[in-house]
């Protein structure tokens, strides 16, 4: 499931009728404080994206949901699985059991769990990708299915390249400076030297602050 589905997903959209009610708090709240925690995290502020996040997750445990909760614990799992960050989503797993069959096939995609993962659940973008396919187009999605290639061991050259180029060109810390280790152990498995030392100039400018 790609983030934007997942955000479709986890907050429902408000009306286009003006004559709509308007939306509960919740909702909002909810929706803003998973995008900080999105983009605190990318550019590596953990400890200001977690505090974001843990106002998202009460707001909609407000709901007495389990559902939106463990949308949103699968959430977070993806933005990790982005920045090569693979660990086993605790999170989403104490509530998987009121998940739908799509998040428990997006928790199989994220943790490379492909043999036994109902790939028909997944969205059409990550579908693709799991049989050999481009990866999305949107930009965080391209990320999440770059990481989860690199966790099922598939990632090819071409895509750490494109990962590292998506990653630079939104200035995302997190993700840029994992990938940018992969592919600096790339080089230096190849014995590509110069390539090696490159990379290493592009690592100390993002750490550094461009000093």
């Amino acid at each position: 499931m790609s983030r934007r589905a997942l955000a479709a997903g986890l907050i429902i959209l408000l009306s286009a009728c003006s004559s709509a009610p308007p939306a509960p708090d919740w909702q909002s709240n909810a929706h803003l404080a998973i995008k900080n925690f999105e983009k605190l995290y990318l550019a590596g502020d953990t400890r200001a994206a977690d505090a974001e996040f843990a106002r998202a997750r009460a707001e909609l445990a407000s709901t007495g949901r389990p559902g939106l909760v463990a949308r949103a614990e699968l959430t977070r799992c993806a933005v990790r699985v982005a920045s090569l960050a693979f660990d086993e989503c605790t999170g989403f797993a104490a509530l998987a059991v009121d998940a739908g069959p799509e998040e428990r096939a997006y928790a199989d995609y994220l943790a490379a769990r492909w043999q036994s993962m109902d790939v028909l659940r997944l969205p059409a973008q990550h579908r693709s990708v799991v049989t050999g396919g481009p990866l999305p187009e949107d930009a965080l999605a391209r990320l999440v299915a770059a990481g989860a290639l690199m966790r099922a061991g598939r990632i090819t050259p071409a895509g750490i390249a494109l990962a590292i180029g998506t990653a630079s060109t939104n200035g995302w810390r997190r993700p840029l400076l994992a990938w940018l280790g992969v592919e600096e152990k790339r080089a230096e498995s190849a014995g590509e030297k110069e390539a090696a030392a490159r990379i290493r100039r592009r690592i100390d400018t993002v750490l550094n602050g461009g000093k």
